[in-house]
């Protein structure tokens, strides 16, 4: 669980999540409050603190749950240095809300987004969305187009429900959460509400309305959607069932030739130089291990090859270190939402031995892609003397890569 006393960004983001409802309309089958049902893996509750503990300018997460949902959170909630101990929720939205505030009150708090546990599918784009459309005096509300035909009811003599009139829609949206403020005015208006006694305000942006804000309508997402009914839940694991994630593979070769050494450094492979009584010859430092995992990581997002990126006719990439390529190609995926998982790179030379350097390439290219040297594989083969690369002419790579993209 996070320490509220540890460092803090200049400008601190908190999102507060409400799990402290009942769900009665979804139905009582001995799974317990639905935000504690699976879909897949996880529950709703966990599936909804994963959007906002895997995004970078969420800081602090604050739940809200129900007094006897303790041993049910515990059992859902991971355990992440965002997340601080849940506070327990009130007999209404607005109580709950307002105690997930008060919660956060003494924590330098600039921004807060609060969210409703039941909608787990929220992406980190929207998240991104509402958070840069916050200002002093206007909070962000995320919505989409009704697109449906709206119908307003009158109850009939026989209790039957008749359509009394059709709404226009023009100009109608559907609001959804997170809905994003300034945590000092909305703490201040759930301050008033409650001081007023009102309790009819629907949402967060309600209350700020109340309050003299403005609220700001930015892009909602079709996705984004709510589970309360049975159905919507039966809907959503059907959906989650359905999810393959996009994992990419990517794969890259390199070959130079050996020449005899007049730099005194030797071999560099993988970022690690090696004494040697040659040296691999190429425009740049002709590391071939890291030039065949670049190509492999722009195979993923299919950007091209080392060459399109880093042509050697140019000049400013005279006797350039490699770690420049590789780097560049990691900030590519990263900028297309692509998680690297995997980077594995098989040397192929008669000489010099790679094992003794093994561990510090493996180190070395963790440093360069910002990965824990667990998903970073170096190994190595001789070609039994057979060919080119027998006759100890030059040194090869074969390099594969493995990406996760964000849908």
């Amino acid at each position: 669980m996070s320490d509220s006393n540890a460092a803090k960004p200049s400008e601190c983001n908190a999102a507060i999540i409400v799990a402290a409802g009942r769900g009665s309309r979804i139905g009582d089958d001995g799974e317990g409050p639905k935000q504690y049902r699976r879909i897949g893996s996880q529950t709703i509750l966990a599936k909804t603190l994963a959007a906002f503990l895997n995004h970078p300018d969420i800081h602090y997460v604050q739940v809200v749950i129900h007094p006897d949902d303790a041993d049910q959170y515990a059992a859902s909630a991971p355990e992440h240095a965002k997340i601080l101990p849940p506070v327990p929720g009130g007999a209404t939205r607005q109580q709950s809300c307002l105690a997930g505030l008060e919660a956060l009150a003494d924590l330098g708090i600039s921004r807060v987004l609060i969210h409703d546990a039941a909608r787990p599918f929220v992406g980190s784009d929207l998240i991104s969305g509402v958070l840069e459309g916050i200002e002093a005096g206007i909070c962000a509300l995320p919505a989409t187009l009704v697109a449906d035909t709206l119908k307003r009811a009158s109850q009939g003599p026989d209790g039957t429900l008749l359509v009394a009139e059709t709404v226009p829609r023009d100009h109608l949206y559907a609001a959804q959460t997170p809905q994003g403020f300034i945590f000092a005015e909305i703490l201040e208006a759930h301050i008033d509400v409650r001081d007023q006694g009102r309790i009819d305000l629907t949402d967060d942006a309600a209350v700020a309305e109340h309050s003299g804000m403005r609220v700001r309508l930015v892009p909602g997402s079709e996705g984004n959607r709510k589970i309360t009914t049975r159905e919507d839940l039966l809907k959503a694991r059907e959906l989650e069932a359905m999810n393959i994630p996009d994992v990419r593979t990517g794969n890259g070769y390199d070959v130079h030739r050996l020449i005899e050494d007049d730099t005194g450094r030797g071999v560099i492979l993988c970022g690690v130089e090696i004494a040697h009584s040659h040296r691999l010859d190429g425009h740049s430092d002709a590391d071939v291990g890291l030039h065949a995992l670049t190509d492999a990581l722009l195979g993923t997002i299919g950007d091209g090859d080392i060459g399109s990126h880093f042509p050697p006719s140019d000049p400013r990439w005279k006797g350039a270190s490699s770690d420049r390529f590789l780097a560049h190609a990691c900030e590519l995926v990263r900028a297309q939402k692509g998680t690297i998982t995997h980077l594995d790179v098989m040397l192929i030379c008669e000489a010099p031995k790679i094992g003794p350097h093994r561990e510090a390439m493996r180190a070395r290219i963790a440093e360069i892609c910002q990965l824990d040297v667990g998903r970073v594989s170096v190994k190595a083969t001789t070609n039994e003397r057979i060919g080119f690369l027998g006759r100890g002419e030059g040194i090869a790579a074969l390099a594969n890569a493995t990406v996760v993209m964000s849908t």
